[in-house]
């Protein structure tokens, strides 16, 4: 197995893409897409309904591989590796649907998370091994607060707990690339308010990448947005920047004006 580098600090850009597009049949889901996020960048990706988002991450994750471009991860061409040794490299990510076993418990589903990064294979004796990552999935519940409900089986739990979890889940691998698909999607307030003190509390060694439509969060936890529609890249700012763009709140507002190349 590919052994991660060591994390050292880099000029080069965590994520680069460059002309990456993605067909489903007759579709073009995304499209000549260029993308640079630098180490440790708090990145938020925002547009409309089916701009294209969820897709690109897809393809970042080495879930879908891209149809045209470029993937450039940590310095390596990954255009056509697997997730699993994007995995391996130090990239984590959540989906949309909280990927949860629901009869077991919290501890159970993180520890799962972790084997499955290393190994990837379940273990029926106890080693020593087992136990330092039964402590990191201690540790990775701590930093998002659901360390109180390890012993419990993830089908107890709330939504917002799910959110949690699966957060935790990918904090475990100590990923130094974190791609985060609508963490904020069905939170309630105090929730959502809770999630966003945990993202601005991550250790900036993790370079963050979210899709997220509660533009409140997005814009407090970004210090850089993408902005798509249509699958293509048509603004990149500040969120200062981003909150004053007119063809943000056209967007946002629900124009069905049709958007020909970049920019206002």
């Amino acid at each position: 197995m590919t052994e991660a580098p060591s994390r050292v600090v880099s000029t080069e850009p965590t994520l680069r893409l460059r002309g990456v597009g993605r067909r489903f049949g007759g579709l073009q889901a995304i499209r000549d897409v260029d993308l640079d996020v630098a180490p440790g960048e708090r990145r938020a990706i925002l547009g409309p309904n089916g701009a294209g988002k969820t897709t690109l991450f897809n393809v970042v994750s080495g879930d879908f591989p891209p149809s045209s471009g470029t993937v450039e991860i940590f310095g390596h061409d990954l255009t056509h590796a697997p997730a699993r040794s994007r995995a391996a490299l130090g990239l984590a990510r959540t989906y949309q649907q909280s990927r949860l076993l629901s009869g077991l418990t919290v501890e159970d589903n993180i520890y799962l998370s972790i084997l499955g990064v290393g190994s990837g294979h379940f273990r029926p004796l106890v080693l020593r091994k087992d136990r330092e990552i039964r402590s990191r999935a201690t540790r990775a519940a701590g930093k998002v607060a659901i360390d109180h409900k390890l012993s419990e089986t993830v089908a107890s739990l709330s939504h917002g707990e799910h959110r949690q979890v699966a957060l935790a889940m990918a904090l475990a691998a100590e990923p130094r690339m974190l791609l985060l698909d609508e963490p904020a999607s069905g939170l309630s307030r105090g929730e959502r308010t809770l999630l966003t003190d945990l993202l601005l509390a991550l250790d900036r060694t993790i370079t963050l990448v979210l899709i997220e439509h509660d533009m409140d969060v997005a814009l407090r936890v970004a210090e850089k947005v993408t902005m798509m529609h249509e699958g293509r890249v048509i603004v990149e700012g500040t969120p200062d920047e981003i909150r004053a763009n007119q063809l943000v709140h056209r967007l946002y507002l629900g124009s069905t004006e049709r958007l020909e190349g970049r920019g206002q």
